[in-house]
């Protein structure tokens, strides 16, 4: 028994990296998972192992999106949180292979598809029921190179506001969370490229990124999931509309 039984929490994401990490920290405390992802392969050791239903979901398609969570309920039953990791990251530039329109019909439009069709399979309340968001440091500070990613990132922060007062009369809470660098695939994909930029190695790169770290280290994908796990908890009653910054310390705006 933990602080989530008898709770379903649908997890987009939870295949890889931070989302794997929720997906776990949630199963260790007792919640009831479904987890939806494009890649089904990795995503379904994760739920083989957690005991989680798993639902392929492009999230970029909204026919898709609702039935994924249409056939989560009816598996788990009506939902109480989702957990929006879900998205893809890296650059883009103009030309005839600029991907703005996929990071942000992903990171943005596929989050917001998400977070309606878990609103119309809330659980009753009066308790609360949460939705927490994955952005991003990059909404916050200029990369040069990754606008597409910035502004569907930075538009997230935007949608969790509005969200946060729309669903506050039905005490559901809204917010976001915004890592820095964090021991992913993604991250180490962003190092590789910025080692390329400087024309060093990738142990270059990561000293030449965590110089604008204070506490000097990546963080953890474990460290994400217990801010998630923080956020759905009773201990977190009365937060919505937030942005919770975890990037050591690299941003403090």
């Amino acid at each position: 028994m933990g602080r989530f039984s008898d709770r379903h929490v649908v997890v987009t994401g939870g295949g890889v990296g931070i989302g794997k990490a929720i997906a776990e920290r949630l199963a260790a405390e007792g919640a009831t998972l479904s987890l939806l992802a494009r890649d089904l392969e990795r995503l379904q050791l994760v739920a083989d192992e957690l005991g989680a239903h798993v639902g392929r979901c492009d999230i970029r398609d909204r026919a898709q999106v609702e039935e994924a969570f249409a056939t989560a309920a009816d598996v788990n039953g009506p939902i109480h949180g989702l957990v929006a990791c879900s998205g893809v990251g890296g650059p883009n530039e103009d030309g005839a292979d600029d991907r703005f329109d996929d990071l942000v019909a992903t990171n943005l439009s596929g989050t917001y598809y998400c977070a309606r069709a878990a609103f119309s399979r809330l659980a009753a309340g009066p308790e609360p029921r949460h939705l927490v968001v994955i952005s991003s440091i990059l909404a916050r500070i200029a990369v040069s190179g990754y606008s597409g990613y910035s502004a569907s990132k930075a538009g997230l922060l935007g949608l969790v506001r509005s969200l946060a007062a729309e669903l506050a009369p039905a005490n559901v809470l809204v917010n976001a969370i915004c890592p820095g660098w964090v021991d992913t695939e993604m991250a180490w994909d962003g190092l590789d490229g910025l080692a390329r930029a400087i024309g060093g190695t990738r142990e270059d790169a990561y000293r030449e990124a965590m110089r604008e770290v204070p506490l000097g280290r990546m963080g953890q994908p474990a460290d994400v999931a217990g801010t998630v796990a923080w956020l759905l908890s009773p201990d977190a009653n009365g937060v919505t509309g937030q942005a919770i910054d975890q990037n050591g310390g690299a941003w403090t705006g």
